[in-house]
């Protein structure tokens, strides 16, 4: 048994206090340290384990033992396991869920948690969230080890109250989680009416002032801007990096898809520019990867060199506007991930921009439907913002309202 579990065994039982407590438990007993194994019973997913691995959009939920928890939804809502709420445990990660929908599992390496007794589940999970120890140390944590470790508890009547109020701020959090849902959902389906189908030449929605402006026209994407692409320095030669330059590599993968992208995980110096065939592209340039997280792309916000995963162009403004093509090429994302190919790293050669065709109306045209994006980007950011205030809120309250988790 790890070190850390055998030291929090050990531990001298002792009572913790809170920094904040509701007014009415201010006076009464500070918090007792329990093992896990007391307050929760745990069991295999047993029936309740999917074999078939064709999922869909609906259905019953099945959850896999992975961060995401939700891996999709099966047909099969026969033995679903239904007595929710419980606490979902990957054996492999110690990550888990508060889970309190019917659902089934996809891997063994699940365990379902219940409470043994009249303990607030939801209040027994954040603290268990709470447990800091390296999972990376072992093979794989076991439930029935993880359970020796400690959390404190308050009363029962302590513990409502507290569960009360992070579930009632968990309900916020979730409200304003599916406007930003139906924000993004409104955004594809807008992007599906404002560009042609694949083989049309119109859109089924334009703007009152362009319904009589005719068909849309079809072009090289290479006679519209200017094509390039970048280069990794020789990550030998540390005197090649962080000199200032910003570099979008596949290290800024979470960055993409955002629209302007204005930092960078790795920057270069000049030396590292002059000395590879790495180029400084300008504010503007459109981005796209091409390998790992192929498809995603971005706008510079300002001069920036890449590696030899993006292709960027260049847009000749007099006929494609920057902000149109990373709109059309957002809509264009399936594609790119349908034709890309590799065992490993799945990419798309370079024969295929070189023949990428699209289709533009005019460049009026083009201004009107990248400001409506753009205005509902700014809508979907602003909420997405909203949203890790909440959530910042929260994990700032419950840092006030439970005991530091070094204290146990």
């Amino acid at each position: 048994m790890n070190n850390k579990v055998e030291t929090m065994k050990k531990k001298s039982k002792h009572t913790l206090t809170p920094r904040l407590r509701f007014p009415e438990f201010r006076d009464k007993p500070g918090w007792e340290p329990t093992p896990l194994s007391a307050l929760l019973d745990y069991e295999q997913p047993g029936k309740y384990i999917v074999q078939d691995s064709n999922y869909q959009d609906t259905g019953t939920p099945v959850l896999t033992a992975n961060k995401s928890f939700v891996l999709g939804h099966t047909a099969e809502i026969t033995d679903a396991f239904e007595d929710v709420p419980v606490i979902i445990f990957d054996d492999f990660t110690t990550d888990k869920k508060y889970v309190d929908f019917p659902f089934k599992v996809k891997s063994s390496a699940i365990k379902i948690l219940r409470s043994r007794g009249k303990d607030e589940l939801k209040l027994i999970y954040e603290l268990m969230s709470r447990i800091r120890f390296d999972p990376a140390q072992h093979k794989r944590y076991y439930i029935s080890e993880y359970q020796n470790l400690e959390i404190a508890l308050p009363s029962p009547p302590e513990q409502q109250k507290i569960a009360e109020c992070l579930s009632s701020l968990d309900g916020v959090i979730a409200a304003e989680g599916r406007k930003l849902a139906a924000l993004r959902d409104h955004k594809r389906g807008l992007m599906q009416q404002l560009f042609p189908q694949p083989g049309q030449t119109q859109p089924r929605l334009r703007f009152p002032e362009f319904r009589d402006k005719g068909e849309w026209v079809n072009k090289l994407l290479d006679e519209l801007g200017e094509r390039g692409s970048g280069h990794t320095p020789d990550k030998k030669k540390p005197e090649y990096y962080n000199g200032g330059i910003k570099w979008v590599s596949l290290a800024d993968s979470k960055r993409l898809d955002q629209g302007l992208i204005s930092e960078t995980e790795i920057e270069i110096s000049e030396q590292g520019l002059k000395n590879s065939s790495a180029v400084l592209h300008p504010a503007g340039t459109v981005i796209l990867s091409r390998d790992a997280g192929v498809g995603k792309s971005a706008v510079l916000a300002e001069k920036m060199a890449v590696s030899q995963h993006f292709i960027v162009w260049k847009c000749n403004s007099r006929q494609l506007l920057n902000w149109f093509l990373y709109y059309l090429l957002q809509k264009l994302k399936s594609l790119f991930e349908e034709i890309a190919t590799g065992s490993t790293i799945k990419t798309i050669g370079l024969p295929f921009f070189k023949a990428l065709r699209i289709t533009i109306p005019t460049v009026e045209e083009q201004h009107r439907i990248a400001d409506c994006l753009t205005a509902l980007d700014t809508r979907i950011n602003a909420q997405a913002t909203k949203i890790e205030t909440l959530k910042q809120h929260k994990r700032g309250l419950m840092q006030q309202l439970f005991p530091a988790p070094e204290e146990v």
